[in-house]
């Protein structure tokens, strides 16, 4: 292959690396009113009246919008329709949007905000999930406070636990967690020159943001045109409406160009967090590591309103008992409303969470038992022909067997190096071992994607994808899929991305699913494109068309190797566009809502990690030296891509195990909100297997979710084999990791 697999520069880069991207904030507009969005106080409370009269006064003030200046439905959400633009009758968090002011300068706005008072009748609020769920528990939500409550089973447990010669049962905890980007959620609004409402922002999904405003502005949907800016990360926390909903209902009263920028505290305020888990867990083995029955009890706090809860729902729920077959399965996960900020879709939706407590039992096992933890895990990895918890049979590309023999003999290589420990006796050096797996895609409903690539008469090569970049490199990938397939380089190739004017729907920037399901929409738009240009140069020179094929951008005859035309001068002859069109939607089947049974997905990546850790003793500072990374992706479509993921990934899991923590009514912005810098990264080596996805473009399944997973039950597992104590509760921060030493030292004899 000459496009497919190998590391091309991102088409992007140049126009990031001299500053000419333009991202939401930095978006041209001429005399544009500036937004500022008024916000609630009160974690529950009802909305007795919202007092603008003084507000209005202020010189520059244009107009103040409250609930009842939307003309459609008042009510978003990805998968449950619960959440107002602006409230009307009460505000679920602290936070919530109640009035949206409108100004000629942004001094004028936010002096507006302030002006603006809003009575409220205090309700009782929730903190907890189990508060919520408690029989007097105040209602946040008429249905009731349990969002969604998931079953799992598979065998019969109890048989499982009765031949199991030991059986562990630990409860893990994880917290909110940020996405951190830097970009703040910005974006402009106009009335475009077809008399569509537009708006520029960066987005992870432009076609459902198409489709709540044209819901929320009571509009056909060809009268509302979303565009994405070039957008500085979003793992999950642009996939929901953020600024979108204020600059389109600005746009349709006021006819004018409006901005908003929210600022850092803003952002951490109001955009989504990760869901935090309580996981009760329960293994059991037998004497030489095979696992019986896994039986886990997991409960989810999606605070004040659904986004993606169900999804993190069930997926944990899937996902629990890792890369292994367990032949015996009992799984309940609930997710629950509380008064909290709200949880949304964050990198692995409830995979890391479960990741921390499946790898964190597989290591106690394996200690317990006395087998090396990579072995246990091998004696237990799924395999072709397994069947997962759900009773899905795994038929091709597997390879977490492989993931786990790569990486074996950088553990040995590590414990080899902890010799001399003696040195510096108060730093403990420590190996942890984690795997993983990750289903492509959404979870047991359809999931398609589409794509056109089209041929003009003087030559131009246009893609069309709805697929939103948000830094991990789909344009590339695209281009490259596309290259391959027509044999021209991507540089012959335009791209015409993530806008509703012009793109149909590719489906959210999300699990892991790009590659693999808008790439094969891609690749089968190159494929029916292939086939029209054979078809007229069939008719043009009188050949059939099964004579005739396609290589380096050029019909060639079989029969007369002396026939060699360029596609760009058969459009030419042609005098009209050629266009070839895609649709791909993964095979999934819907899972049994009383057992789980079913397909929710058609292809798993894997990966296996090993954290190599030193642990201060006296202070309980952790140091994450080195990170080997191994992840089957099925065919790496841009190696650079996927090494960059997989790097960015094992930073990201340095941040949700030692020290991201977003605590409600504390954390306002990086000021009190620790990620990791350059001095906390650790060194990565990146490994990739591929194990050839049969149904993938090339081969790809997918990395961006997968990446981030393994890391952190690593690292865990590698500060328990350290100090002799185990971290139960995530962030592992210094507090926590020296409180564990302690417990430690009072145990010693």
């Amino acid at each position: 292959m000459k496009y497919v697999g190998i590391g091309i520069p991102n088409v992007d880069v140049l126009e990031k690396v001299l500053g000419q991207a333009r991202y939401g904030a930095d978006l041209p507009s001429e005399s544009p009113l500036h937004l500022k969005v008024v916000r609630s106080t009160k974690p529950h409370a009802k909305i007795v009246e919202i007092l603008t009269e003084e507000a209005l006064c202020i010189s520059g003030v244009e107009r103040i919008f409250t609930a009842k200046d939307i003309p459609g439905r008042n009510l978003v959400g990805t998968i449950t329709k619960d959440q107002p633009v602006l409230a009307s009758d009460r505000v679920r968090y602290v936070g919530e949007a109640v009035a949206l002011i409108a100004a000629e300068n942004p001094e004028a706005s936010e002096e507006a905000a302030k002006k603006v008072i809003v009575i409220y009748e205090d309700l009782p609020h929730v903190t907890s999930p189990e508060e919520a769920l408690s029989i007097d528990a105040p209602l946040i939500h008429e249905k009731g406070n349990l969002l969604l409550e998931f079953h799992l089973r598979k065998g019969d447990v109890q048989t499982g636990f009765k031949e199991a010669e030991v059986i562990i049962e630990e409860t893990y905890t994880t917290t909110w967690v940020d996405h951190a980007y830097l970009e703040p959620d910005a974006g402009l609004g106009y009335i475009d020159e077809e008399g569509r409402v537009t708006v520029i922002c960066p987005t992870q999904n432009v076609h459902y943001d198409q489709k709540e405003i044209a819901s929320l502005l009571s509009l056909p949907l060809e009268k509302v045109r979303i565009i994405q800016s070039t957008t500085g990360g979003g793992f999950g926390g642009r996939l929901d409406l953020t600024v979108q909903g204020f600059l389109a209902l600005a746009t349709f009263h006021l006819k004018r160009p409006v901005k908003l920028i929210y600022t850092p505290e803003e952002v951490f305020q109001v955009i989504s967090k990760r869901h935090p888990l309580k996981i009760r867990y329960k293994s059991g083995a037998k004497k030489d590591g095979t696992l019986t029955a896994v039986e886990v009890d997991i409960l989810g706090d999606t605070g004040a309103y659904a986004s993606y809860g169900p999804t993190v729902c069930i997926r944990s729920a899937i996902h629990a008992t890792g890369p292994y077959k367990v032949p015996n399965v009992k799984v309940r996960s609930r997710m629950v409303y509380t008064n909290n900020p709200w949880s949304g879709a964050m990198r692995g939706f409830g995979v890391p969470q479960i990741a921390f407590a499946h790898e964190s039992q597989m290591d106690i096992l394996a200690r317990v038992l006395e087998i090396d933890p990579i072995e246990i895990r091998l004696r237990n990895a799924l395999q072709v022909g397994y069947e997962t918890a759900t009773g899905q049979p795994l038929m091709a590309s597997v390879g977490i067997g492989e993931t786990l023999k790569k990486i074996r003999i950088f553990t040995e290589e590590a414990r080899g190096g902890r010799k001399d420990e003696s040195r510096e006796p108060k730093i403990k050096r420590g190996i942890g071992v984690s795997s993983m797996w990750y289903g492509i895609g959404y979870t047991g409903i359809a999931n398609p994607s589409t794509a056109q690539i089209e041929i003009h008469p003087e030559g131009e090569i246009r893609l069309f994808t709805g697929v939103a970049d948000i830094g991990q490199g789909s344009n590339t990938i695209a281009l490259q899929i596309a290259s391959e397939t027509l044999g021209l380089p991507p540089d012959e190739i335009q791209l015409i991305h993530a806008d509703t004017g012009f793109t149909t729907d590719a489906g959210p920037t999300a699990a892991s699913r790009q590659t693999y399901i808008s790439g094969n929409a891609i690749l089968r738009a190159s494929k029916d494109l292939e086939r029209k240009m054979i078809k007229e140069a069939s008719r043009l020179f009188g050949i059939g068309e099964n004579d005739l094929f396609l290589e380096e951008g050029k019909i060639k005859s079989r029969r007369a190797p002396r026939i060699s035309i360029p596609i760009k001068e058969i459009a030419k002859r042609c005098g009209t566009v050629i266009r070839g069109e895609g649709t791909f939607d993964p095979e999934t089947t819907p899972l049994d809502p009383e057992t789980g049974k079913g397909v929710p997905y058609a292809t798993y990546a894997f990966a296996t990690h090993v954290a190599e850790v030193e642990v201060d003793m006296e202070t309980g500072k952790v140091k994450v030296n080195r990170v080997i990374a191994c992840h089957d992706v099925g065919k790496a479509i841009n190696p650079k891509n996927v090494i960059g993921q997989i790097i960015g990934g094992v930073a990201m899991g340095t941040g949700f195990a030692l020290m991201e923590e977003f605590i409600p009514g504390k954390t306002t912005s990086f000021v009190n909100y620790l990620i990791p810098t350059s001095k906390d990264v650790p060194e990565v080596i990146p490994i990739i297997v591929e194990d050839k996805e049969p149904t993938g473009p090339f081969g790809a399944k997918g990395v961006g979710e997968c990446a981030l997973i393994a890391t952190a039950p690593a690292i865990i597992n590698g500060i328990a084999d350290a100090i002799g104590k185990r971290i139960y509760r995530l962030p592992a921060s210094l507090e926590r990791v020296l409180e564990a030493i302690q417990k430690r030292k009072m145990k010693s004899p």
